[in-house]
């Protein structure tokens, strides 16, 4: 059997891309393919049990460092990938997760103090070189991100942000510099989607990307 194609989804905070996920594996289905949804960190059970630890530090204790926080996420990642992905892929099924290393590259590596060696050398040994076969990566300014994140919390009830979303503009400026730097140095993997556009438009270029990439038909 076929291997399977795996896509991640990567951006800043309110990029858009648990709707982007969800309406692309809804057309996959729509053309017969299997499809695994999925997201990081989490993914599997074990992996989960580090999400709830690593985004669920209370506001009062600061944040983790982000040393603790690079190794907890590869932590989490090598067991998504042992539980959930790889067996999904052996089998023939797309899978499609919301974030997947690169994430961990710009949030740890570029605007955290890890450095960009460091979390290469980690990815390295934690991953051996697994990686997604097509990243699509949601571009979208903080300030704009930002407030559709805030629209979408209170939508949901929601009054905590997580340990992620309570940084910084300048933070998340940062990392979305960080995505477009890792776009260009991997353009034969990664492809910059404008997620300023409408949820229409940015599903219809994520399709796009999709049948030029991968050849789904």
């Amino acid at each position: 059997m076929p291997r399977g194609s795996f896509i991640s989804l990567e951006g800043g905070e309110g990029a858009g891309k648990s709707t982007q996920i969800r309406l692309l594996a809804a057309w996959l289905r729509d053309l017969g393919h299997e499809v695994i949804e999925t997201r990081e960190p989490g993914g599997s059970p074990a992996a989960e049990r580090i999400r709830e630890t690593l985004l669920g530090l209370p506001e009062s204790d600061g944040t983790w460092d982000a040393h603790t926080e690079c190794l907890l996420l590869n932590a989490a990642r090598r067991q998504h990938v042992v539980d959930i992905i790889k067996p999904a892929l052996g089998r023939g099924a797309s899978v499609i997760t919301d974030r997947f290393s690169d994430s961990t590259m710009a949030y740890q590596g570029y605007a955290g103090s890890v450095g960009r060696p460091a979390v290469e050398a980690l990815d390295h040994w934690a991953m051996d070189g697994f990686k997604p076969d097509l990243t699509l990566m949601l571009d979208i300014e903080p300030e704009a991100g930002a407030a559709r994140a805030g629209e979408r919390a209170r939508a949901a009830g929601q009054t905590v942000l997580d340990v992620f979303e309570r940084r910084s503009i300048t933070f998340h400026q940062t990392v979305l510099a960080a995505f477009r730097d890792i776009a260009a140095r991997e353009p034969e993997r990664c492809v910059v989607i404008d997620a300023s556009a409408t949820q229409e438009l940015v599903a219809a270029a994520i399709q796009n990307a999709v049948k030029a990439r991968l050849e789904v038909k």
